[in-house]
């Protein structure tokens, strides 16, 4: 009997959309969560190289939650490339601006920093109704 360990093919894995509600939904914990589905890390022929998750559609983006004062102190940093460009922005502003960028940037900085990572992340559609324009894959929903 031949004992090695499998390593999986983009062909042989299968796909799912899942949709997951952020109502009432702690940001981190919602994060993790979505990245391990992104990743593939539920399935169980889990490969680090190969794009091995599923699709994850995010609704009711502007209901998520952060625990303490993380509204006033969490700070989202970019900068515009110029001597003294760097911008700031609190997570109460960017909630009120794009509340789906809240949980984009969380989950982007859970990911790989690669090019495999970049192409997790384009799997990852947020939106802030309940309202969703997938409905012709037939996602699952996932309850955390």
């Amino acid at each position: 009997m031949k004992k090695y360990t499998y390593s999986a093919k983009r062909s042989d894995i299968k796909e799912k959309w899942i949709v997951v509600d952020a109502k009432d939904a702690v940001l981190g914990r919602l994060a993790s969560a979505i990245a391990a589905r992104l990743r593939g890390k539920h399935n169980p022929l889990f490969t680090p190289h190969v794009d091995s998750g599923d699709w994850v559609v995010v609704v009711n983006a502007d209901k998520i939650v952060l625990t303490g004062r993380k509204w006033q102190k969490k700070l989202y940093y970019r900068h515009s490339g110029y001597i003294g460009g760097l911008k700031t922005i609190t997570a109460q502003k960017l909630m009120e601006k794009r509340p789906e960028d809240l949980i984009r940037f969380a989950v982007k900085g859970m990911l790989p920093k690669n090019r495999l990572g970049r192409k997790l992340f384009k799997k990852l559609k947020v939106y802030v109704g309940d309202q969703h324009p997938h409905a012709a894959q037939q996602p699952e929903p996932l309850v955390l």
